[in-house]
């Protein structure tokens, strides 16, 4: 199972467009989605602050600020074993 983590806070438009994108793609796929508000870790907060939303799939950060369906999918498989190995 893919694990994704969406860093954002509340309020965030773009994080609510994000989360969308990601639950929409988890309509044909298995994803576990942790979303992290940066308002409650300094250090997160500092480091993503001007950032969000940032987008991690399995530990790998794929996107800031905005993230396509296609893009997500893209990156769900590029992990995923070619066909024959």
């Amino acid at each position: 199972m893919d694990e994704l983590i969406l860093y954002g806070k509340p309020g965030c438009h773009l994080c609510d467009v994000m989360k969308g994108v990601i639950l929409e793609v988890a309509k044909s796929r298995t994803l576990n989605l942790r979303v992290v508000n940066i308002l409650d870790d300094p250090q997160i907060h500092q480091l993503y602050r001007y950032e969000i939303p940032v987008l991690l799939v399995n530990g790998r950060e794929i996107a800031r600020h905005r993230v396509t369906a296609g893009q997500l999918e893209s990156a769900l498989k590029s992990k995923e074993p070619s066909a024959g190995s």
